[in-house]
């Protein structure tokens, strides 16, 4: 079938059924916790001010001001699917959700013929949320192509990888690229405080302790569906035994993960960050792994963490292991890219790397120190044969005459002065024994002789 066909209505097709005035879906009492507290409107929404502040794209796209595709890029439980069903049910259209996990081309074709028909015959407009889009073949994502040109379907595509490695370029060209951030800790107690309080949700009927609370905001880790769900674990267990309190043994029982002491905000993060770095350095890898698991548990940001490798990488390990820095790199891209709980294995990877590897903080020591100089007034003028020559009058100014060029001779060094004058002779990189950088502690004295003309 040809793609033009995708879109053809067929006349022999009996009308659809006469448009309804939208109503507000129905959710059975017995519904989870998190389709129940379900936000109904853009004020009931909890995180992604960045997309939802007046006239924003995302605001004005669920006003139903800005009819336009639109993929939605996030980690779980940050609100794509109530986002799209806001899309329709504010602006009175018609939803209809598929799943990549078990949606073909066949239902796919399926649902833009009858959103076709109904946009000729009712001038009804189709809502089509596809979730796991990146799930979708190419042919899959293709066959959207045609109905999102025409607008037959307004589509909202939900996405927890990155739309530009997962998603067809014809169909990012014809959307807009949202990208949702992981709720905060404020964001995800607010939501914890509503559903105890909210009649859809435990309607006042059980209370919770800061610290069950506070274990519930860990557990989270930005995902609303997941400090929900065990929420609700936690008040069915504390209903069974007719206590009217949720304690931290009661959350920890029903979620069968101990709480891990330790403060995002206080003392303990910066105790144990410090402690993880120390062991890193210390080249101690079992101390090292068990304080990234205790970090990795307690819902520390992977981005944190990816990043203090990436530091570490230059300032302990430096040239004496020159693919640390590779390494940590990328780790931190793959926790980008995957996201967690897979992106534990790159941060353990690059943590093993780094421990293990020999170690070196000439790096540190040696741009540490030029920065002295460059405060004390160290400065100096730029040698003349050095200075840009791509201008007209450089020559009379004296500029780059004379400069020697290094690969006129067999060696690739030549005797030349670089540094300022007051700088000439004054050493800041000074390489170690250990690993790699055994090789440059005999290669830069030689160097540094013939550069000098020694």
């Amino acid at each position: 079938m040809q793609q033009d066909e995708l879109f053809t209505v067929n006349p022999d097709l009996e009308r659809p059924d006469p448009v309804e005035a939208p109503r507000e879906p129905v959710i059975p009492a017995g519904s989870p916790l998190a389709v129940r507290m379900r936000p109904r409107t853009l004020d009931e929404v909890v995180g992604q001010q960045h997309l939802l502040r007046e006239g924003a794209p995302l605001r004005r796209l669920v006003e139903g001001a800005a009819p336009a595709s639109v993929l939605l890029y996030g980690p779980p439980g940050t609100g794509k699917t109530t986002l799209a069903n806001l899309v329709s049910t504010v602006t009175g259209r018609r939803f209809v959700a598929l799943s990549a996990l078990s949606a073909g081309v066949k239902e796919v074709r399926g649902v833009i013929e009858e959103a076709r028909r109904r946009r000729m015959y009712n001038s009804e407009n189709t809502v089509l949320f596809i979730d796991e889009v990146h799930r979708f073949s190419k042919t899959q994502q293709d066959a959207l192509l045609g109905a999102v040109e025409d607008r037959t379907v307004l589509l909202v595509a939900a996405t927890t990888e990155n739309p530009s490695f997962s998603v067809v370029s014809p169909l990012l060209s014809r959307s807009l690229v949202l990208q949702l951030r992981p709720l905060t800790d404020d964001d995800v107690r607010e939501l914890i405080q509503r559903a105890l309080a909210d009649e859809r949700g435990l309607a006042g009927e059980l209370e919770l302790t800061e610290e069950a609370r506070e274990h519930l905001v860990r557990l989270a880790s930005g995902d609303a569906r997941r400090a929900l769900t065990a929420l609700e674990a936690a008040a069915d267990a504390a209903a069974a035994t007719e206590h009217q309190t949720i304690g931290l043994a009661t959350v920890e029982s029903t979620v069968d993960k101990a709480a891990v002491r330790y403060d995002r905000d206080g003392d303990q993060h910066y105790d144990v960050i410090s402690a993880f770095i120390k062991s890193i350095r210390g080249s101690d890898v079992d101390a090292a792994l068990h304080y990234l698991a205790r970090m990795i548990e307690a819902g520390e940001d992977p981005r944190f963490l990816a990043r203090r490798l990436v530091v570490h990488a230059s300032e302990d390990v430096g040239l004496a292991d020159p693919t640390a820095l590779q390494a940590a790199v990328a780790a931190a891209h793959a926790v980008q890219f995957i996201g967690m709980p897979e992106g534990r294995l790159a941060l353990a990877q690059a943590t093993i790397h780094l421990a293990t590897a020999p170690k070196s903080n000439a790096v540190v020591m040696s741009i540490d120190s030029a920065l002295a100089d460059v405060r004390a007034g160290r400065i100096g003028t730029v040698p003349p044969h050095l200075r840009d020559g791509h201008y007209a009058g450089a020559a009379k100014l004296g500029n780059a005459q004379g400069y020697r060029y290094p690969h006129d001779v067999p060696e690739g060094v030549l005797p030349q002065q670089y540094p300022p004058d007051e700088l000439v002779g004054r050493d800041y990189y000074e390489p170690t024994q250990r690993g790699a950088e055994r090789t440059l502690a005999d290669r830069v004295p030689k160097l540094r002789r013939t550069v000098r003309g020694e």
